[in-house]
């Protein structure tokens, strides 16, 4: 009798752990300023730097200067509408980024839920890029 439930309960593990992988298949990541800051560093043009970075402020914010590198301002309220303007395969790097990165978690977790594998969204964006001391630059027209 031992057996069987020592059977039963490996089974039930091994199937959680399955299903438990491929939850987090489409979960997104945390990126620090500092990480973000590294990966635009290592690109000669912001053109090839590797991912798709996006502003998810308002347009009114996002007016008010974005992070050097940024390629679209998109709402996080419209990400889930507008993602396709982005461009990105299921594969491609997305780095998404707000004011505080509550916003911008929002977006990231929808970009995955969309099917994007490779999201993330920058720990305290904005705010944490300032503090930081990096600067800022005008929206592209």
């Amino acid at each position: 009798m031992k057996p069987r439930i020592f059977y039963a309960c490996l089974g039930l593990g091994l199937g959680l752990a399955l299903i438990g992988s491929s939850v987090w298949a489409h979960h997104s990541y945390l990126l620090t300023v500092q990480q973000l800051m590294a990966g635009l560093a290592k690109a000669p043009t912001p053109a090839s730097k590797g991912f798709f970075l996006i502003d998810v402020r308002s347009p009114q914010e996002h007016v008010t200067g974005v992070i050097p590198g940024t390629d679209l301002n998109i709402d996080f309220r419209d990400i889930k509408a507008r993602h396709r303007e982005i461009g990105a395969k299921p594969d491609d790097h997305i780095v998404v980024y707000c004011q505080s990165g509550h916003r911008s978690n929002i977006a990231a977790e929808t970009l995955a839920d969309l099917g994007y594998r490779h999201v993330y969204n920058v720990q305290g964006s904005m705010n944490a890029w300032l503090e930081a001391g990096y600067t800022i630059e005008p929206p592209q027209r």
